[in-house]
C-alpha cells in the first residue's frame, strides 16, 4: 500500500464551532458528523493520513469536537489557511472578511502534504466508490518532472444524485474527450428536478445539454504532491490581477484546474461514480441525510457505531 493523504478543507466552517454550525450537526446514530464517514471511507480505501485545513482561531474547539478522536484511527495534521498569509509585497484589502479560497486552501498544505492527495469538502458525503478511484489513480499517477504535464483525476458524480429536494444547487457540470478526460467545467447554477424528471437550470451561456445523467465536480479532486508548487506560482499571479477595492474575489481551484488543462500543462481523468451524495445545503436537508445513513448502516454499508 502507498502513502496517500486525504485534505479535508474546513476553513470555512464557521466562528461559532459547535454552536448550530451545519458541517457539525450529528448524523449517524452515535452522534458521527459527515466527516467521520468520509475520513472512515477514504482510510478504507487505502488514504492513510487526513490533513485538515483549518483557521487557527478554530484549533482549540475543531481537536475537541473531531480531531483528538480521529488521530486515534488514523494520522492527522493540521494546515491553517489565513486571510493575511500572503506572498511577500501584497496585504490584505480593507474591508476583505474571508480568505482567498478553495486555492489558497490547498496551498497551505505545502510543506505538510508530501504525498499524492484527493480533495473534499468537510460538509459533504461523498460515498465509498469515489475514494477507492481516486486513490488507484493516485498511487499509478506520474509526477511533472517525468513528462511535463500534471496527472490529476477527479469523481464525476451523476447530476441527479447530487440535488437537493428543499431547493435549487449550484453544480461544475464537465464535459470531456472521448477517452474520459475532463475538457472544461461550467458552473451552473439554479439547478434542481421538476415534476416531470427534468432539469431545469439558469442560463449559464451556453449550449449544454444538462440532463440527471451529466456528470458533476463535487470538489473531489485527486493530485500529485508537485502541484501545490503551482498553486504556490499561480497564487502570485493571481494576486496581480484582483482590482483594487475588491474584498471578494477568490482563488479557485476549479480555475487553476481549468487553466492548465486550457494550456495543456495537465489531464484530468474522470472517475464517475454511481454513489449519492448527502450535504446539507438547507437546514431542511439535516432529515434526509440522518435517514440516508440510517438505510446505509440497515444494508451493512456501515456499523451503527462507526468507529467501534
Amino acid at each position: 500500500m502507498k502513502n496517500a493523504t486525504l485534505v479535508v478543507m474546513a476553513a470555512g466552517i464557521g466562528s461559532r464551532f459547535g454552536g448550530g454550525i451545519k458541517q457539525l450537526e450529528p448524523m449517524g446514530p452515535s452522534g458521527e458528523i459527515i466527516m467521520d464517514y468520509s475520513i472512515h471511507d477514504a482510510k478504507e480505501a487505502g488514504f492513510n493520513k487526513v490533513v485538515f485545513i483549518i483557521r487557527k482561531d478554530l484549533e482549540k474547539d475543531f481537536k475537541e469536537i473531531i480531531g483528538n478522536r480521529i488521530e486515534k484511527v488514523i494520522d492527522v495534521e493540521y494546515a491553517f489557511q489565513e486571510m493575511d498569509n500572503l506572498p511577500e509585497g501584497f496585504s490584505v484589502p480593507e474591508g476583505r472578511k474571508k480568505p482567498w479560497g478553495t486555492g489558497q486552501a490547498i496551498l497551505s498544505c505545502k510543506g505538510i502534504v508530501k504525498e499524492p492527495f484527493v480533495v473534499i469538502n468537510a460538509d459533504d458525503y461523498y460515498g465509498k466508490t469515489g475514494f477507492k478511484k481516486v486513490y488507484n489513480h493516485l498511487v499509478n499517477a506520474k509526477s511533472k518532472a517525468e513528462n511535463g504535464v500534471y496527472d490529476m483525476c477527479m469523481a464525476g458524480f451523476i447530476l441527479g444524485n447530487t440535488l437537493s429536494e428543499n431547493g435549487t444547487v449550484t453544480r461544475g457540470i464537465c464535459q470531456s474527450d472521448e477517452e474520459g478526460y475532463l475538457t472544461t467545467v461550467v458552473e451552473t447554477s439554479g439547478l434542481k428536478l421538476n415534476e416531470q424528471g427534468v432539469v431545469e437550470h439558469d442560463d449559464n451561456g451556453t449550449d449544454m445539454d444538462i440532463t440527471a445523467e451529466s456528470l458533476v465536480s463535487m470538489n473531489m479532486w485527486g493530485f500529485t504532491p508537485d502541484f501545490i508548487d503551482e498553486l504556490d506560482k499561480g497564487f502570485t499571479e493571481f494576486l496581480k490581477t484582483v482590482p483594487e477595492g475588491d474584498v471578494k474575489k477568490e482563488y479557485l481551484l476549479p480555475s487553476v484546474v481549468d487553466s492548465l488543462i486550457q494550456s495543456k500543462n495537465a489531464t484530468v481523468k474522470i472517475l464517475p461514480t454511481e454513489d449519492k451524495w448527502f450535504g446539507v445545503t438547507y437546514k431542511e436537508d439535516k432529515e434526509a441525510v440522518v435517514n440516508a445513513f440510517k438505510e446505509l448502516i440497515a444494508n451493512g454499508v456501515y456499523k451503527e457505531e462507526l468507529w467501534g
